[in-house]
C-alpha cells in the first residue's frame, strides 16, 4: 500500500490511488474514470480553491479534505492537504465524478504526464474550465452579466431602495441617530 496519493495513465484510464488515510475515509483504494472524459486540468497553489459546492460524505478538516463534495456541475471527489498544491481534472457529463482534485508528490509533472491526454478540440461551452464554479447555461466564464433593468414584478426586501438615493416607496428612513456619526462641530 502506498503512503501517498498517485494519478497514473493506465490504458484507457485514468487512475487515482489513494494513500491508506484517504483510503479509509474515502472507503476506496482507486478511482478509475477513463481518459476520453478528461476536459481540463491544473495546479493550484491553494488547496481550498480547488473545493466547490457543499461538503457531503467525507472527512472536512482545516488541511485536510476527503471525500464528496455536490454542486450544481456534479459530484467531486477531492482529496486534498494544505501543505502541498492541489492537481485539479475536471471531466465530462458522464463520467462519475464532475472533478477529481487531489494532493500528489509532484503534481506539476503529473499535470504535464496527463495535458497529453487532454482533447485537441474546445471543450464544450457549460462545462467547468477553471477550478471555480461552472459558468451557468447560455453564460460565458469570466465575463460579468450585463446590469439589466430591474424588475417591476420582483419582491424586494422592504426599507431598501430600489435606486440608491431614491426616496420612493423602498426608501430605508434612518431609525435612530448615532452619536459618532454626527458632525462634531467646533
Amino acid at each position: 500500500m502506498t503512503a501517498v496519493t498517485r494519478v497514473a495513465v493506465e490504458g484507457t484510464e485514468i487512475v487515482v490511488r489513494l494513500g491508506p488515510r484517504e483510503a479509509l475515509v474515502a472507503r476506496r483504494r482507486t478511482i478509475r474514470v477513463p481518459v476520453a472524459a478528461l476536459r481540463a486540468l491544473g495546479v493550484d497553489p491553494s488547496w481550498w480553491r480547488v473545493l466547490r459546492g457543499t461538503a457531503g460524505r467525507g472527512v472536512w478538516l482545516p488541511g485536510r479534505c476527503v471525500g464528496l463534495r455536490r454542486g450544481p456541475a456534479g459530484t467531486d471527489f477531492v482529496a486534498v492537504r494544505a501543505e502541498a498544491p492541489a492537481l485539479w481534472m475536471d471531466l465530462a457529463p458522464e463520467s462519475p465524478f464532475a472533478r477529481i482534485a487531489v494532493t500528489v508528490p509532484d503534481p506539476d509533472r503529473t499535470e504535464r504526464a496527463l495535458r497529453v491526454c487532454l482533447p485537441e478540440g474546445p471543450v464544450t461551452p457549460g462545462e467547468p474550465g477553471h477550478p471555480g464554479m461552472p459558468a451557468a447555461p447560455g453564460r460565458r466564464e469570466g465575463r460579468e452579466e450585463p446590469r439589466k433593468p430591474p424588475d417591476p414584478a420582483e419582491r424586494r426586501m422592504p426599507g431598501v431602495p430600489e435606486v440608491p438615493g431614491d426616496s420612493g416607496p423602498g426608501h430605508r428612513e434612518k431609525l435612530w441617530e448615532k452619536p459618532w456619526e454626527k458632525p462634531w462641530e467646533s
